[in-house]
């Protein structure tokens, strides 16, 4: 697929000013002692996020998080041990993937079997449980 000179030229500007509005990484570490990503903003913030809540990062082990580098936008990192890379805007916005990971995700949520989920089957039993969707409702 080439690239017109005009769709370069527009994603130029697109990148200079999402680059003039949001704030850009400082640095990036693995902290091992709290088992999480650490990223410093230019604005002071920082970032802190568990490496299993982001795609590509999942199965990681913490020798696969040691490297991590800056993008040269300043707006992403990149780990190449796993050939993953995260866009911060996307960070701050609360995804930690793509919406397809996100929805499995939850799926795998809501299969979990829970000592709370159990009780309150049960107690959703007890009143009945759900009334079928093909009987007519007597009042």
């Amino acid at each position: 697929m080439a690239i017109t000179k005009e769709e370069f030229v527009a994603a130029n500007q697109r990148g200079k000013k999402a680059k003039a509005i949001l704030p850009s990484i400082v640095s990036v570490k693995y902290d091992r002692r709290i088992s999480r990503i650490v990223i410093a903003l230019s604005s002071g913030l920082d970032l802190s996020f568990a490496p299993k809540s982001a795609q590509g990062l999942e199965h990681a082990h913490p020798a696969d998080l040691t490297d991590i580098e800056v993008t040269p936008s300043g707006l992403g990192i990149h780990f190449p041990k796993l050939d993953a890379d995260i866009y911060i805007p996307a960070l701050l916005e609360g995804f930690l993937g793509s919406k397809q990971w996100l929805v499995e995700q939850g799926r795998k949520g809501g299969k979990a079997s829970t000592a709370a989920k159990v009780a309150a089957a049960r107690e959703n039993g007890k009143l009945g449980g759900r009334r079928r969707t093909n009987q007519p409702v007597i009042v």
